[in-house]
């Protein structure tokens, strides 16, 4: 396992789209065993122009798990098991504004969690700890992120509030309602606790929402065709692969721990005297901790 002050490495999680990216060299998928279970897939290792990428399924290789089957706590174990530091996290969500229609990509720099059915931590009984979580995604990665998106000319918000729903299900329309009167950007199903959890694992993240329809708010709502949708999630892995390519040499620039604290999250976050550790939840998390107490 690479140490976060080492040459950066990027792991992306999405569908499979984003995966055939033209230049990744020295391809290999690879399976990694967790003490939480198996993740949702191998994980495709490579290269691209030197910098080390890692590709993770998040619902399996043909869309197989939904989203409240995730197994989150072993998807962000096998990235940082294989050396992650970054996280790119791109997902599929619904407008909740009307200047953001199909086709934009939002850089999020906030969440709220309405989920509820699943593991959203590392820690439990015997090894307690709070990590913060005020600033949940790396606003470094973020800006990286902004910058591969001008420079590809893509519609993009920079920031925006990413509300996440359990599902399986869609919004009722009193429900879309009340989360735009939150002042919600996008609605999706997905990047919680995966969020959570890469803090915890000390990795910088940052999520591009990638915008394929309005949710049920919308007057026109109705009249979206699965056709109309399918094209757009086409269009938007396109876009998702050349952002890959353009952000991955910008990665290179950091010189040490990411600045912003996230490679530092457990810092004063452990709360548990280490005589009343429990040594199997510390073995268990080797890898999440291997800097913190290492």
């Amino acid at each position: 396992m690479a140490q976060t002050g080492s040459a950066p490495v990027l792991g992306v999680i999405g569908g499979s789209g984003v995966y055939d990216i033209d230049g990744l060299e020295n391809q290999r998928w690879v399976t990694v065993e967790t003490p939480f279970g198996d993740p949702s897939d191998a994980l495709l290792t490579g290269e691209l122009d030197g910098q080390k990428l890692v590709f993770l399924p998040r619902h399996g290789r043909g869309h197989r798990i939904p989203p409240s089957e995730l197994n989150f706590r072993a998807n962000i174990y096998a990235l940082k098991a294989l050396g992650v530091s970054e996280i790119l996290s791109v997902s599929a969500v619904g407008s909740l504004k009307e200047h953001l229609p199909p086709g934009t990509f939002v850089v999020i720099d906030q969440f709220i969690d309405r989920t509820f059915a699943r593991n959203k931590s590392f820690f439990g009984t015997g090894l307690v700890a709070h990590v913060a979580l005020g600033h949940p995604v790396c606003g470094r990665l973020g800006d990286l992120i902004e910058e591969a998106l001008v420079e590809l000319k893509v519609p993009h918000q920079r920031r925006g509030t990413y509300m996440v729903m359990e599902g399986p299900q869609f919004s009722t329309k009193a429900e879309s309602e009340l989360y735009r009167s939150w002042g919600c950007d996008v609605i999706g199903m997905t990047n919680m606790p995966e969020a959570k959890l890469a803090r915890e694992a000390e990795m910088c993240y940052a999520t591009v929402a990638m915008v394929t329809d309005f949710d049920c708010w919308h007057p026109d709502h109705d009249h979206v065709t699965v056709d109309a949708v399918i094209r757009v999630v086409v269009a938007n892995a396109g876009k998702a692969r050349s952002l890959v390519k353009t952000l991955a040499p910008k990665l290179q620039v950091r010189d040490g721990l990411c600045a912003q604290g996230c490679h530092t999250a457990l810092d004063h976050a452990i709360m548990t005297a280490p005589d009343k550790r429990d040594p199997e939840m510390l073995k268990a998390l080797d890898v999440i901790l291997a800097r913190a107490l290492g």
